[in-house]
């Protein structure tokens, strides 16, 4: 398999609100995360950072221009890879000691991370069967109801366990805009981790369900509206016979 030179690995986009998509396009779509920039008055956020086989501050110059804060929507190796990158780290209390101390295993990364979930591998030195998360312990500590601050906008950290324990969800009441995270997506979900819960999941998902948004960017796939959040997570709910 070809790689890719490292100023190519990664793709922005910008979108309405001043958010901006950011993904590494030589990953498989399945495995590739999506990485939100969000710009503030006083500071930016970042949600999520990827694999981490590229540096995010030397190729996406958009992450350096201001004071930003880093959050993880949760810990598996394909949302954290850069945040060793800033200073400033998000993450919720249940997933603190996993983004302090990854391993391959609680990281996820043992047995996902092979070179079948790229279309062109990273640049040399990356090797698929040594790759690993850097430790990033954060420097602050989240919990349901606990509000990022961006100056003129405030995202409130909605706690949504059942992908894993310490699963996050970020909503921005003026806009309704909803970052999910990998709890819901308009795409196949997750729901067989080592520390996922069932029960958690199907809480997570009825508290969403009746959450009024404007438009929802998930941890992976493309955004979508209200009616289609409506639409998945309804269906979603009905399978389970709930």
């Amino acid at each position: 398999m070809e790689r890719m030179s490292a100023d190519k690995w990664y793709e922005t986009r910008r979108l309405a609100d001043d958010v901006t998509y950011i993904c590494e396009p030589h990953i498989v779509e399945f495995y590739r995360c999506n990485i939100w920039h969000v710009r503030g008055r006083d500071r930016d956020m970042l949600i999520d950072s990827g694999m981490g086989v590229v540096s995010l501050r030397a190729h996406v110059p958009l992450v350096t221009e201001r004071a930003l804060t880093a959050v993880a929507s949760h810990t598996h190796f394909d949302h954290i890879g850069c945040h060793h990158e800033f200073e400033d780290r998000c993450v919720h209390a249940a997933e603190a000691d996993l983004l302090a101390h990854p391993t391959r295993a609680n990281t996820l990364a043992d047995p996902y991370v092979t070179d079948e979930i790229f279309t062109a591998l990273p640049p040399e030195p990356y090797s698929s069967a040594t790759y690993a998360v850097k430790a990033a312990p954060a420097t602050r500590i989240l919990h349901d109801g606990d509000v990022v601050d961006l100056g003129d906008r405030h995202f409130e950290v909605i706690h949504t366990p059942g992908h894993s324990p310490g699963g996050i969800a970020l909503y921005e009441t003026a806009t309704q805009i909803l970052f999910s995270g990998d709890i819901v997506y308009d795409g196949p979900l997750i729901e067989d981790t080592y520390h996922a819960d069932a029960a958690d999941y199907v809480a997570s998902m009825k508290r969403l369900y009746d959450l009024p948004v404007s438009v929802v960017h998930g941890g992976h796939f493309a955004s979508y509206g209200p009616e289609r959040h409506r639409e998945i997570i309804g269906a979603w709910l009905r399978e389970k016979g709930v």
